[in-house]
């Protein structure tokens, strides 16, 4: 009897972990993060360009093999702030933390959001400026900057997904994107379909399922447990 009740147990505990892991999955490829910034920022997108002091949730909207779109909300995720539109840019070692980068700017001048990498992950995000800001900033900051001539401060998000994106030098000259984002080794290449289809959200959630499983198994469970009871006062 105790046997049957073990294995119950078990059963339940196990469908239990895999609505976690589901979970932990889901939260995954949206890459969620809370950052608290001390100062104000600057950035680029959709929507508002500047950034007061205070906790922002980044979020990832839409990724593709080109090009990602990132969502920044305010901290209890009721209000999308900005939308930008971002490359993928690789990293040769990967953290167990969240790295931000700024480009730096004049004292006194809040400093301008460059790139986000998530803990664990060897690509990031490198941010892409209106064209007429990112010449700014590329001779502000003395770095090439990514830019397009898309009109960010009304483009629908939809434009964001086939917008040009081109580096601009401090001269304000084009050059090539290889001189802002690092491209990935070879290696890591090789398996970019499978890399791709991992990042994509998943069209239907296997929740529901897991969900039924585990309550046939919590039943199961008592069946057994009742089964034994009643195998053991029959005897």
């Amino acid at each position: 009897m105790k046997l049957l009740k073990g294995l119950g147990i078990a059963l339940s505990l196990a469908v239990l972990c895999l609505l976690v892991v589901s979970t932990a999955r889901a939260d995954d490829w949206n890459r969620k993060t809370v950052i608290t910034f001390s100062g104000p920022i600057e950035v680029p997108g959709v929507g508002q360009h500047s950034l007061p002091a205070g906790t922002y949730v980044f979020k990832i909207l839409d990724s593709q093999s080109d090009r990602h779109i990132v969502q920044i909300f305010n901290q209890d995720e009721t209000q999308v702030l900005t939308t930008i539109l971002a490359i993928p840019n690789y990293r040769l070692k990967p953290t167990d933390k969240t790295v931000i980068t700024f480009r730096e700017r004049p004292a006194g001048q809040p400093e301008a959001l460059r790139a986000w990498f998530y803990p664990g992950r060897e690509w990031g995000e490198e941010f892409v400026y209106a064209k007429s800001r990112a010449i700014e900033l590329a001779k502000e900051t003395n770095t090439p900057v990514l830019a397009t001539r898309t009109e960010l401060a009304t483009a629908p998000v939809e434009a964001l997904k086939t917008a040009p994106v081109e580096a601009v030098a401090p001269t304000g000259e084009p050059i090539e994107l290889a001189q802002v984002v690092e491209p990935p080794p070879v290696a890591a290449t090789q398996p970019a379909t499978v890399a791709s289809n991992e990042l994509l959200p998943k069209t239907a959630s296997p929740l529901p399922l897991i969900a039924l499983i585990g309550l046939l198994t919590v039943g199961a469970g008592f069946g057994l447990s009742a089964f034994s009871k009643r195998v053991v006062r029959t005897k």
